[in-house]
Formats: structure tokens, sequence, C-alpha cells
């Protein structure tokens, strides 16, 4: 089915994945303005509070989750994307207005909240209205809008920085009161667009079929694809193991459905334990473990951040002609062999660009594979009736592992020293690929419906 309509598809999957790029600039935003925030509320001198600035938000990251995907199944994926943009808003305006830190730290949550809304839903609405021959594809643009809002956070992060600190090595109080709030409030920009055109995009064809309204789902699916398609797709949805069962978190714990739960959260885990992230949350540590001094280590950040936008069109260009398997086995088998040599090299003290090259190769090989793929899969291996509630399990997971990965970055550095470090990350990635070859579906050219009724037996 070659016959869908490519602009109005682009911009309802557009739209959806601003979740995606507010997700990525808020979630990066918070680590440009601490050297600002920090003195205003007078916590330099408090490990315990710096460190409850910077993961406040993982909180509403785990509830907005976790509670998102049942909402979703019961209310609607639309309504969820609307709610997430709210929050952001909320959010952005909040916490530059912030004048204590107590209400600094709630407006991060509620910031967090929008974040696991937002990358609960965004994939699965994506999933939802593509069709089968160029999901992959749709769903890997909420991953290239992630990238791009760390980009963004990462650039005006930078660029407000240089304004109110012309002399690099002064903090001055104009900065300490202003820098870090317009970083935040930046942030209302893409929020405030994104609220507005969410009201734009249609329900999901598909949540509205299974709940009852197959008139309005037959509306959606022929704008994306024509009355053919849509008579397909309805009936297809019609004869679905689970269309009958009820819409409750019951449903997940059925054995036909727990194996692919565990399917689902294994690759959430995954992504987050094959260590790729601890190169954008301790950065500063890791280069200059790698012989680079404080001024080139945040140009090395931004090249990073180009890079991983760079890589995530390959796997925009790559994951419906090459499949999920082949990326997620090329970037796990990419990653060990690579983490192999960073720790080889560590612990030679090889310093300077073959370093840098080899932690942009690490990125590239994560951003074409990995970092898109899980969340493409994620978005399709689950039925539809409960999709929202499965898909919540596995990213509660996924925020899970975000924080033990972030959390024990610094023990296993000071423990196993960063050869060790990394030579862990690079068995996790072993173990990673054997799972993926043994459990992990093809769901390449697949509809969705086709997908669960393999799975779901």
């Amino acid at each position: 089915m070659n016959t869908y309509r490519k602009p109005y598809l682009f911009l309802i999957t557009f739209i959806s994945a601003m979740g995606g790029l507010l997700f990525g600039y808020d979630w990066v935003v918070i680590g440009g303005a601490k050297i600002f925030y920090e003195p205003f509320f007078g916590i330099e001198g408090s490990a315990a509070l710096r460190g409850w600035a910077m993961s406040s938000a993982l909180t509403g990251c785990l509830a907005g989750a976790l509670l998102a995907g049942a909402w979703s199944d019961r209310y609607g994926r639309k309504k969820m994307l609307v709610m997430a943009s709210v929050l952001f808003t909320v959010s952005a305006y909040g916490t530059g207005v912030a004048g204590h830190f107590t209400g600094f730290v709630i407006f991060r949550i509620l910031g967090g909240f929008g974040i696991g809304i937002a990358s609960n839903i965004s994939p699965i609405y994506i999933a939802e209205v593509s069709p089968a021959p160029v999901r992959g594809r749709f769903v890997s643009l909420n991953q290239l809008t992630i990238v791009l809002g760390i980009l963004a956070a990462q650039l005006v992060n930078r660029q407000i920085g240089d304004y109110y600190m012309p002399d690099k090595d002064v903090i001055s109080p104009e900065s300490v009161e202003w820098a870090w709030r317009w970083m935040f409030w930046a942030g209302l920009i893409p929020a405030g667009l994104f609220f507005i055109l969410s009201f734009i995009i249609p329900e999901s064809p598909r949540w509205l079929a299974v709940n009852g309204k197959g008139s309005a789902a037959r509306k959606v699916f022929a704008r994306i694809g024509g009355e053919e398609y849509a008579e397909k797709e309805l009936a297809a949805i019609e004869n679905l193991p689970l269309t009958q069962e009820k819409n409750d978190w019951k449903a997940i714990l059925k054995p036909n459905v727990r194996k692919v739960l565990l399917i689902g959260i294994v690759l959430a885990v995954f992504q987050q334990w094959c260590g790729i992230n601890v190169i954008f949350n301790y950065a500063h540590e890791i280069f200059s473990a790698a012989g680079y001094a404080v001024s080139d280590v945040l140009m090395n950040i931004v090249v990073t951040g180009i890079t991983n936008v760079i890589f995530t069109f390959v796997a925009i260009f790559t994951v419906d002609r090459w499949g999920r398997k082949a990326l997620m086995y090329a970037g796990s088998a990419g990653l060990a062999a690579i983490y192999l040599i960073m720790g080889a090299c560590y612990g030679l003290q090889v310093s300077g660009w073959p370093m840098l090259l080899l932690v942009v190769l690490a990125i590239a090989c994560y951003a074409m594979s990995l970092a898109p793929v899980v969340w493409v899969v994620l978005s399709e291996i689950f039925p539809v009736k409960i999709r929202g509630a499965a898909m919540a399990v596995s990213t509660f997971f996924l925020w899970t592992a975000c924080f033990i990965l972030t959390y024990t970055f610094p023990l296993l550095n000071e423990g196993l020293g960063a050869s060790g470090t990394f030579w862990v990350y690079g068995g996790i990635c072993v173990a990673g690929f054997l799972f993926i070859r043994r459990r992990l579906p093809e769901t390449k050219g697949k509809s969705l419906e086709e997908i669960e009724k393999e799975l779901i037996k």
C-alpha cells in the first residue's frame, strides 16, 4: 500500500513528535543552567540539594510514564499529548519565574511528568497512524526530534551563557539572576507551538476502532490512505485476539502477553544500560579523563550533539529497509567493540583526538540503532487494546534504568576506573546482542495487526 497521503501523514506525525523535541530540550537544558541557578538558590554547598535539583524531574518522568499509558488506553492518545503540551508550557514558565528552590523543584517535576507522557505516547500515536511499509521511518522521527531538542538546548545554553558571561571566567550577579531563567523560558516557544498544534491532529484511528468508534476511525484511516485502505485496516482490527478484552491492567498479566512485555522491558533497560547516556550526562569527566581542557569540553559536547542528529537520519532511512533486528545487531555489536577499544585506550592512557573519535563513533552507532529502533519496536509489539499500559510499564523500567545508570557511573568510575567501567558496558552490550538474537521478532513491513496475531497466541 503505497497510496497513503504523505503530506498529511508527515504533518500529524511531526506534531505528535514535538513531544520528543520538548522531551530532549527539557531533559538537557538544566545541565547548562546549573552554574547559574545553584548560586541563586544558594545550594552550591549541598551535594544533596544539587542532586535533587538535577534529578527531581525524573520522579515526574516515572509517574508520567506509568500513568499515561493506562490513561491513554482509556481516554485516548490525543488527550495525553495535549496534557503533555500543557505540562511542558507550565513547567517552562514556572521554572523560569521561580523565586524559591521549592517552587523550582515543583515545576521541574511537572516538566518531568510531561517527559514521561511524551516518551510514552508520541511513539505509540505515530505507530498507530502510520502504514506498515513506512512505520519505522515515521516512528524514528520521534527520536530525531528528541536529539534535535537536545542539540537545541545545548546551543541555547551556550548562546545565553556567552551573552551573560562575555568573560567566561566570571559569573556576574546579573547572570546568576537571569541566565538560567531565559534558558528555561526559551522552551516556551516550542511548548506553546506544541499546545496549539496538538488540537489539529486526529485521535489515533486504532484507538477509536477498538473503543467502539468505528465510524470516526474509518474517517481518519481514509484521510491517511483512502477508502480501500480504511476498509482493510478496520477489518484487520476486528479480528484481533484481544479486541474484546476489558481495557485494564490485568490484561497485561496474561501469559500470552507477559512474554511480549518481557521483550519490551529488556529492550527498554538495555537501551539505557548500554551506557551511551553517561557520555551526555558526564561529558566533562569523560573528556577530562581523555586529556581535554575545560574549554575544549564544551565544543566536544556540541560535536557529539551534531553527530547524534546526523546518524539519527541514517536510522530513519534504513529502519524500513534493513529491518529492526539488523540495526539492533549492528548497534549492540558495534558498541561492544567500541567500548572494548575505549577501555584499552583509557588503560594505556591514550588521550586527545583518538578518544574523541571513539566517543563520536559510539554516539553514531547508538544514534542509528538502539536509540530510535527500541522506540520503534516498543510501539509495535504490544496489542492495541493494552498498548498504552504495556508501553507504560516498559517506559517506567526505561526511566528506572536511566536513573540506575546515572547514579552508578561515578561509583563504577571510582571503583573500576574508566577502563573497567566501559568494559562493563561492553559486556552488557554482548548480553543485549544475544537476547536480541534469541527473542526479538522482526517486525519490518508487517501491519500492527499482523504483529499482534503472531506474538499473542
